[in-house]
């Protein structure tokens, strides 16, 4: 009997083993085809964009005296830094005092939801910001060089908002988890009423889609994200 019961417990573990590997397998199988849409669809677009990116960067030479491309140090999956690179939208050498003042008011639950106009992480009437600037980041024409991040695997096309590294401290320890895959372009706060929400509030969204993240999801907040920011951009 006592044997049996053995043998039945062996073949219990054996099947959990499987199931184990089976799941790692299709998790594998998933990453891989999420990288492998990342840098097919990112490269197709740096190449169709090519002429509209040559002409931002010409215009923010132009506008205002700095570079025309803005490179800082991001967190990355596992809390990893990496360079992200954005059109520059502000006024070189500007003091990011404000934001950091701003940031950690929202963070901590002393500011309200996110006026119509701004992003989660963007401030109201910044003074940092050029004109021009103002315009690429109510369109988030600034992203569009996080194309280059998601060929080099720095980022995904879906994913988390990459954060500054003094930002994730002030993150309570739950919302780490949203360091679990490569941060996005685009992601599911973003498409989920952006206009409304309060930073924790996307930062709970940052977590879901770590649960919840799979290639059907990652196409469904694709397809929202143009008509989402088209409805931001005229708003």
């Amino acid at each position: 009997m006592t044997e049996l019961t053995e043998r039945g417990s062996q073949a219990a573990r054996g099947k959990q083993v499987a199931r184990g590997r089976a799941a790692g397998g299709r998790g594998v199988a998933a990453a891989a085809i999420k990288r492998a849409l990342d840098v097919l669809l990112a490269s197709a677009a740096l190449l169709v964009l090519s002429p509209l990116l040559a002409a931002i960067w010409l215009a923010v030479r132009l506008s205002s005296p700095g570079p025309g491309v803005f490179s800082q140090e991001r967190l990355g999956r596992g809390e990893q830094p990496f360079t992200m690179y954005k059109f520059r939208s502000m006024s070189t050498g500007a003091d990011d005092a404000i934001h950091r003042e701003y940031v950690s008011r929202m963070l901590t639950g002393e500011g309200g939801p996110v006026e119509a106009t701004n992003g989660i992480y963007k401030l109201h009437a910044d003074p940092r910001i050029t004109p021009l600037g103002a315009s690429l980041r109510k369109t988030s024409l600034d992203e569009l060089p996080q194309l280059v991040n998601v060929v080099r695997g720095d980022m995904s096309l879906v994913g988390p908002r990459p954060v500054l590294a003094w930002e994730a401290k002030l993150f309570s320890p739950q919302a780490h988890a949203r360091f679990q895959t490569r941060p996005g372009l685009t992601g599911l706060w973003q498409v989920s009423g952006r206009n409304a929400l309060t930073m924790q509030q996307a930062l709970a969204l940052d977590v879901e889609y770590v649960r919840r993240q799979s290639l059907w999801l990652d196409l469904t907040i694709l397809a929202r994200t143009l008509p989402a920011q088209l409805r931001r951009g005229t708003a």
